[in-house]
């Protein structure tokens, strides 16, 4: 039978013997569509992206799918198709891969899954997300959705199925959490974004004073009363990622 000193040497032991990991720094990046542009899916800002032969009033409204609804279950059907047609670009796996050295979220304003595709594990979708719909009589109600959506697909109370995409003129329900996000990043990437888009483009001024900032965009808008420590690189996505990582293996 072991002595309570024997007991305790065993159990110092065992405690000093512990690992100790050194916390990963929190990455938090706020991705647009310039991301995944470079895989093919269009954006909203160019003149030949999403909305083109559309008013965005007509699809992108709550308003114009009570006047109109089968044009536009059409038009996310043919957005929902496209993206079983894209991959993920380097931009998207460099972001996935810097969870190897950092704890990384990543806010998005893209409906599209490219990041999950690439690997990321904590991906927050502000804009709602192509692969899921949700009914219109509970907008808590949201299911994985891979194929057309069609007039008739309702839930099992009869309410019709809608895109769970958040539409101009309704709230951002993962506003809170994107701020909250941002307020602990102690590096911010922003990536592929106009910053023209609120509340999204207000993210930028919750950081903490002085943590580095990227901006990474081929046209980087400009930002009135743009933080200090903003660096703005002018390029691609996955050239920027590519700069960027090298300046993070710094942090490390």
């Amino acid at each position: 039978m072991q002595s309570e000193a024997s007991k305790a040497s065993v159990s110092n032991k065992a405690y000093v013997n512990f690992p100790i990991y050194p916390m990963k720094k929190k990455l938090v990046i706020l991705s647009g569509a310039g991301i995944s542009a470079e895989s093919g899916i269009k954006t909203f800002r160019d003149s030949d992206g999403l909305w083109e032969g559309h008013n965005v009033t007509d699809v992108a409204t709550p308003e114009g799918f009570q006047r109109n609804p089968e044009l536009v279950l059409d038009f996310y059907n043919q957005r929902r198709r496209q993206l079983h047609e894209v991959k993920p670009n380097q931009g998207h796996q460099i972001l996935a891969e810097l969870e190897n050295d950092f704890d990384v979220h990543i806010i998005t304003q893209n409906v599209d899954n490219l990041h999950e595709q690439a690997g990321s594990s904590n991906v927050l979708h502000l804009h709602g997300e192509l692969f899921k719909v949700r009914s219109t009589g509970n907008e808590n109600h949201i299911i994985d959705w891979q194929h057309d959506l069609i007039w008739g697909d309702v839930d099992p109370d009869g309410y019709q199925f809608r895109p769970h995409i958040v539409w101009f003129g309704e709230a951002v329900p993962a506003l809170d959490a994107a701020i909250s996000l941002v307020q602990k990043a102690e590096v911010l990437i922003v990536i592929g974004t106009s910053l023209q888009v609120y509340p999204a483009a207000g993210l930028l001024h919750y950081t903490k004073n002085n943590i580095p900032i990227y901006y990474i965009d081929p046209h980087p808008a400009t930002i009135s009363n743009a933080p200090s420590n903003l660096k703005i690189i002018a390029t691609t996505g996955s050239n920027g990622m590519r700069i960027v990582a090298k300046e993070l293996g710094k942090l490390l």
